[in-house]
């Protein structure tokens, strides 16, 4: 009688000339769940952008010569280089971050040194941006991910000597005061402030003592202070966002205005999707800074509640990966992450409800910006790669106790 045979027979008989071995391999470890809900909620976020973006950008498009869905195309373009990048950077190991987190810091800088030469070039007052022919990039949007990479990985190594405030201040301070240093000399005091918030949410999430960062924060807010009093054009700004009635309509008051009018006009339902009255060139930056008016006018306070309950689903899955970290690094880069990406969709959303003056940051996975969209998603990269490879690593440990 003849052996039987299973799939777990490392031997099977063969039974005849023809007969091949088949090998099935050993079956990967189920992906955590904080993973599958992270890559989920990023996915929505990407996708409804792209609808907004495409009824948000439809005339000035059509305006500038590129058809209805040009400002569309554009963005589609970045998010399908988006997804696949981060899935692939999802897939490295912690190791590996924390090996070329000094190479990743290093060659962000260079590129932000870039804005100053011929290759920099102005928008909005802002010396932000660097052109290779038909190609625009914003260097500091790079710095923001090179930086969390970088605290993560120097704040890790010296966890056991924090509470020496020397160790805190060094290499900290000089690397991230160059980096915003090098941002400020551009004028965008939007992503400054961005910034100077990555790196005390990383001293924060490190576990340095609270009043190690009492004097870093007065710092940056002197600073704050000094740029905007000697700035003509941020004293107005600041000065029509304190005047309620905002008296000065056809200048800096029109854009908040028109985005107010924008939100007031959506109702709780919405005009319907594509049919905004504001982005007929009323409303400037329609599709970049301002899209949340966008998506009030069209979808309505039903739609705002949407996006913002994506984001607070967000902020609890980055919770739950760093509650279950047991990697500092892990921790470190997450709640970094986590204070960017919802950090900033907390201002941008601000500014549109006129509760801050216009800082000009775009939104989150929504507005339109092929750089901030590609850095967006390769920071949800790196975490993804820390939920997936920290879990792998706890469970390892707890199959050896």
């Amino acid at each position: 009688m003849p052996r039987q045979t299973s799939l777990t027979d490392p031997t099977p008989e063969r039974t005849g000339p023809s007969a091949t071995r088949l090998t099935l391999g050993r079956l990967e470890k189920a992906v955590p769940s904080n993973f599958v809900l992270l890559l989920g909620v990023t996915l929505f976020l990407v996708i409804f952008g792209l609808v907004m973006v495409a009824s948000a950008s439809s005339i000035d498009s059509y305006l500038d010569s590129d058809g209805f869905f040009g400002g569309f195309w554009k963005q589609a373009t970045y998010a399908a280089i988006g997804i696949p990048l981060m899935l692939v950077m999802s897939r490295f190991p912690i190791s590996f971050w924390k090996r070329w987190a000094w190479p990743a810091i290093g060659a962000s800088l260079v590129l932000q040194g870039l804005v100053f030469t011929p290759l920099g070039i102005d928008d909005g007052g802002n010396r932000n941006w660097i052109a290779l022919g038909p190609i625009r990039g914003q260097p500091s949007e790079l710095v923001k991910l090179a930086l969390i990479i970088w605290l993560a990985m120097i704040l890790t190594r010296k966890q056991k000597k924090l509470d020496d405030w020397k160790h805190v201040l060094v290499p900290v301070v000089p690397v991230a005061g160059l980096a915003i240093l090098m941002v400020l000399l551009g004028h965008d005091l939007g992503t400054v402030s961005i910034i100077a918030g990555i790196v005390l949410g990383a001293l924060y999430f490190a576990n340095v003592k609270l009043r190690y960062l009492a004097v870093p924060v007065l710092i940056g807010a002197s600073l704050l202070v000094v740029m905007a009093l000697t700035s003509e054009n941020r004293m107005r700004r600041i000065l029509s966002f304190l005047d309620a009635e905002c008296a000065d309509y056809e200048g800096l008051c029109w854009q908040p205005l028109h985005g107010t009018w924008a939100l007031a006009g959506g109702g709780i339902f919405g005009r319907g999707l594509g049919n905004s009255h504001e982005k007929w060139a009323w409303l400037p930056a329609a599709s970049n800074d301002y899209i949340f008016a966008i998506i009030g006018e069209e979808l309505g306070l039903i739609g705002c509640i949407v996006l913002l309950a994506l984001f607070v689903v967000m902020t609890v899955i980055f919770l739950r990966i760093m509650r279950s970290a047991s990697d500092p690094f892990t921790r470190i880069a997450t709640g970094t992450v986590m204070v960017w990406i919802i950090g900033q969709a907390f201002v941008n959303i601000g500014v549109v409800l006129r509760v801050f003056p216009v800082l000009g940051v775009p939104l989150p996975f929504i507005s339109a910006g092929g750089t901030a969209l590609l850095t967006g998603m390769m920071a949800i990269g790196v975490v993804l790669s820390c939920a997936r490879h920290d879990d792998a690593s706890r469970a390892r440990v707890e199959a050896g106790q």
